[in-house]
């Protein structure tokens, strides 16, 4: 057909499009133009030296200073194992941006490349222009065996991805398995989790450009479960979440099959114990990372180590802070798919949960709509 002619079938159907397209424009006017189905992206976490099980996941808050290798809005996964699946390994952090580009396998873009194996959930970003990145290495007998499990530490990184200092302690970074922070931009507060010697440690810091000074480190609860596992190669106390508000410290403690809360967690100097058990449902398969999501309630990964149901598997839990269920849904029909979760809590975010997928060693980033505070 030429296209300088219509027929009267196709000028009838122009004009029906039309309509409807003026139909469908009042439709989404009259329902506030929303759209129906989320912002979703979902891309690998393998790079070039082939990295796998994702870990740590986090966002790149607003005000993150400009150039550098990241910026604002962007997505961190830290991965712990190396390319022959050896846990306690990995060495890479990637970087992914939401409604760029997804990265087939093997060619995720790597933010960081480093010298210490086991990179952990423990992955956080400071508004002030650094990254920090916990490790835990493993190292194997010929028979591919466990021949020890290390301490590790945490590594503070600069924008561009350089190592500026390297905390290390056999009592306050026994196992460093996951983080949160409380930033305040020139003054922040790192919660840190010890999977090894079951404590949560508080790292106080002063942050200026170009500058990170550790000010004070203090334990501020103890107690929880600990063991290795020949799956999950140790078990411990894994996610955290701080109501900053309250000065509250909420704890997944995978081994206990529970959620904790730690009083005052901000400005205490002697450890309370595990603080509150405040959530320990049949929901519970093992809890890994912990979240405070947009709407006030938390969310915590069951990585199926513990009370595994395989007609439940790989489910991401959402409950109140007062320990009531709210609603799960299943990442991957595998189990142990489930580990890493980041919340983005700044308004009208476009991008505000980001959840790493171990089985398929993928990142999955939603935008989803929210409600107000509980």
């Amino acid at each position: 057909m030429n296209g300088s002619h219509l027929s009267a079938r196709t000028a009838r159907g122009a004009a029906l499009a039309a309509s409807l397209g003026l139909f469908t424009v009042l439709a989404a006017a009259a329902a506030g133009d929303r759209p129906f189905i989320p912002n979703l992206d979902i891309s690998s976490t393998i790079p070039a030296n082939g990295d796998i099980n994702p870990y740590g996941i986090a966002f790149v808050p607003a005000g993150f200073p400009a150039g550098g290798r990241i910026a604002a809005g962007d997505v961190l996964v830290a991965n712990f194992n190396n390319s022959s699946n050896l846990q306690g390994t990995g060495t890479t952090i990637i970087q992914f941006t939401p409604s760029d580009k997804v990265a087939p396998s093997g060619s995720a873009r790597t933010f960081f490349q480093g010298n210490l194996p086991g990179l952990t959930t423990a992955l956080g970003v400071l508004k002030g222009g650094f990254v920090v990145v916990g490790n835990l290495p493993a190292k194997y007998n010929p028979d591919g065996s466990v021949a020890s499990i290390g301490q590790g530490s945490l590594e503070f990184l600069d924008r561009q991805g350089n190592v500026v200092s390297i905390l290390s302690d056999p009592v306050f970074f026994d196992g460093p398995w996951d983080l949160t922070i409380a930033d305040n931009g020139d003054r922040a507060q790192l919660f840190v989790s010890n999977v090894l010697n079951g404590t949560v440690s508080r790292v106080d810091l002063a942050v200026e450009p170009g500058a990170i000074t550790v000010q004070r480190v203090t334990l501020v609860a103890t107690g929880y479960l600990t063991r290795t596992d020949p799956a999950a190669l140790v078990v411990g106390p894994t996610g955290l979440a701080f109501d900053e508000k309250n000065d509250t410290l909420y704890v997944a403690a995978t081994g206990d099959n529970a959620i904790f809360a730690v009083a005052h967690a901000g400005r205490v100097m002697a450890p309370a114990g595990t603080g509150r058990r405040v959530f320990s449902d049949p929901h519970l398969r093992g809890p890994l990372a912990l979240a405070l999501a947009p709407n006030g309630h938390l969310l915590t990964a069951n990585g199926d180590a513990v009370n595994p149901d395989p007609t439940h598997p790989s489910e991401i839990i959402e409950f109140t802070r007062q320990g009531e269920f709210v609603r799960e849904f299943s990442l991957d029909p595998g189990q142990g798919a489930a580990f890493g979760i980041a919340t983005n809590l700044e308004k009208n975010a476009p991008f505000n949960l980001a959840l790493v997928n171990d089985v398929t060693n993928a990142v999955v980033v939603y935008g989803l709509a929210t409600k107000g505070e509980d």
